[in-house]
């Protein structure tokens, strides 16, 4: 009776996400909305599905509560000390993550870093999970996304024009 049971309820996770990722898709066509941000939204509500079912699931079975307790905290303190010991990484993808949805400035864009020790200034070639790529001159600069979010950015109307044997005269 329980194979039946966890097959009926495998079955329903599969129909549910069928079903909510196609309502997505169609209020994100009606809304028009992003298919990237579609996509990030189905996926969200399809891992809160997963984790729902699977609690469904366990409860189902009969597992008890001290064996999933035992070895969730076991799973937490493992990504616990992982995530600490790769704290930079972790800022630098959360970073990534604020620049995608609210960073006012793309590739393609003249910018201007101010920093009170070196100011960076170039056309941003490259936005990827860990930094972003600036071009000065000759030059291509990587740039951590979590600084980029802490120091003031310019915005400016167009790079200075460099012909490729002078030097960028940028001051």
């Amino acid at each position: 009776m329980s194979f039946l049971i966890s097959i009926s309820i495998l079955l329903a996770l599969f129909v549910s996400i069928r079903f909510t990722t196609s309502t997505i898709e169609r209020f994100g066509v009606a809304k028009s909305v992003s298919p990237y941000r579609v996509k990030y939204i189905a996926k969200t509500v399809n891992l809160a599905l997963v984790i729902f079912y699977l609690i469904l699931l366990v409860t189902f079975l009969g597992i008890e509560y001290s064996q999933i307790s035992i070895f969730l905290s076991s799973v937490f303190a493992v990504i616990g000390v992982a995530l600490f010991a790769q704290w930079s990484i972790l800022s630098n993808i959360t970073a990534s993550l604020i620049i995608f949805f609210g960073f006012p400035y793309r590739v393609g864009d003249y910018i201007r870093v101010i920093d009170e020790d070196d100011g960076i200034s170039g056309v941003i070639v490259e936005i990827s999970l860990f930094h972003v790529l600036i071009k000065k001159g000759d030059e291509l600069i990587t740039y951590p996304n979590t600084l980029i979010l802490q120091k003031a950015v310019v915005k400016l109307p167009a790079g200075p024009v460099v012909s490729s044997d002078e030097p960028p005269n940028d001051k």
